[in-house]
């Protein structure tokens, strides 16, 4: 990500951050090197235990919705408040928190939600719960989660400064993936052998380790942001703000169109579980398990790589677009699944370049506003693209439904590729390199020089 427009990647951030610690100065690039700092290895244990605690009230919440109501309908309601808060109140928590200390923010998000989950838990273990407690918990959550997002996200530079940020991003999307493939199963387990109201018991208990890592964290060692100053027209300023930065409205504007278009697989998995292949329930979370490994996968690379760069993220969209083409065509279950790792890879590949390259590029005063946005557009594409991608494919069938999603993503991605260079007088460039072809974008300036001395 660039700091100008259509550059290759991010320079540091600006100057209102403090020096790196002796921790980073000496972290060398490797796929763990964020770890050698220690207020970021307090945060990264902590969410590994609430992740799966998070993962796991997902599951228990919807089955407990539908063993209330046995209605479909009603989880979809559940699912719905959670997120209608980010849609509703995303920007303004962005506001918020550039101007509130990120510590003690997340101190009070991250307890707010554990008293959700400990209230869940006390009204299901008691036989009192009612399906619009679950309602209730489930809008609570997502209000805390206006704020407790973009203050995780911005807190990260915080911790381990520009050195180690891609790194840290990385190493928390994969710390979320291994999450979601532990905290369902862990769910499913605890639901069948004693019941909904553990597994909420659990989650509540989970945010004991998050919390405890911010009280033992060292301030000093912390990279100070100056924070913004209360005043009016913080809302609008953010969002001129990103209106005048090419690279990070396009960046946003690229994730919008995948996670509108590309990212509905709850609704293509499992109709191609069940309508497709006619495999029942044990595909469907077999899709789901190969997605997450793939996920996964793509969040260690990144974690390896040292810097957000464009080019990464525009070809990782075009690929992962690719992806889906090929995975609506695939002609068996087995084809279909393997497909999945990829897919998953490449899309992971995009969400943490994009969010990396923001974090990176953007003033720390104004991070807050532009991460509230982004997870805003990232979030709330799902529920403005799944009644589309359902009704494509109850119309024309799921096959044709995947293929116009992955054809979205990569026109999009290809696209706004173009349109990056263009701004920033770039050129695409195709040739061979030591016997190997290679695809890239370089300066208008530099091939008229090279093409004058020939």
């Amino acid at each position: 990500m660039s700091s100008g427009p259509g550059a290759d990647s991010a320079p540091a951030p600006s100057t209102h951050e403090s020096p790196p610690t002796p921790d980073t100065a000496r972290a060398k690039s490797s796929m763990f090197s964020s770890l050698r700092v220690r207020n970021y290895r307090l945060f990264f244990s902590g969410q590994v235990v609430s992740n799966i605690g998070t993962w796991m009230q997902r599951i228990a919440q919807d089955w407990l919705v539908l063993s209330l109501t046995g209605s479909a309908t009603a989880v979809g309601v559940t699912t719905a408040l959670q997120f209608l808060p980010m849609l509703l109140f995303g920007l303004y928590g962005g506001v918020l928190v550039d101007r509130l200390p990120k510590r003690r923010t997340l101190l009070f998000t991250q307890s707010s939600m554990g008293l959700i989950g400990l209230a869940l838990a006390t009204l299901t273990l008691s036989g009192h719960v009612q399906v619009w407690h679950v309602y209730l918990a489930a809008f609570a959550a997502g209000l805390a989660t206006v704020m407790d997002n973009p203050a995780r996200q911005s807190f990260v530079s915080e911790m381990v400064g520009p050195d180690q940020l891609q790194n840290a991003v990385s190493l928390n999307s994969a710390n979320f993936q291994s999450a979601r493939l532990v905290g369902p199963a862990v769910a499913g387990l605890m639901i069948t052998g004693v019941g909904t109201g553990w597994a909420f018991l659990f989650n509540g208990l989970s945010f004991v380790a998050p919390i405890t890592g911010l009280l033992l964290m060292k301030a000093r060692e912390l990279h100070v942001v100056e924070r913004a100053p209360r005043a009016k027209g913080q809302l609008r300023e953010g969002l001129q703000y990103v209106a005048g930065r090419p690279d990070l409205m396009w960046t946003i504007v690229l994730v919008g169109f995948i996670g509108t278009f590309g990212f509905n697989f709850p609704v293509y998995l499992s109709a191609f579980a069940d309508d497709v292949f006619h495999a029942g329930a044990g595909s469907y979370s077999l899709f789901n398990t190969l997605m997450a490994v793939g996920s996964l996968g793509g969040a260690l690379l990144a974690a390896r790589r040292g810097t957000a760069k464009m080019r990464v993220m525009i070809a990782a969209a075009v690929a992962f677009g690719a992806m889906e083409l090929a995975a609506a065509a695939a002609p068996s279950l087995w084809l279909f699944a393997l497909l999945m790792a990829p897919i998953g890879m490449f899309g992971m590949t995009v969400n943490v370049t994009a969010n990396t390259g923001i974090q990176m590029s953007t003033d720390p005063a104004m991070r807050g506003r532009v991460l509230a946005l982004y997870m805003m557009v990232f979030l709330g594409g799902s529920p403005v693209g799944a009644p589309i991608a359902g009704w494509v494919t109850d119309a024309y069938g799921v096959r044709a439904g995947l293929a116009v999603g992955g054809a979205i993503s990569a026109v999009a991605a290809v696209t706004i590729g173009l349109i990056l260079a263009r701004v920033g007088n770039l050129r695409l460039s195709v040739g061979w390199n030591r016997g190997h072809p290679h695809v890239r974008f370089e300066p208008r300036e530099q091939r008229e020089k090279l093409a004058a001395v020939a």
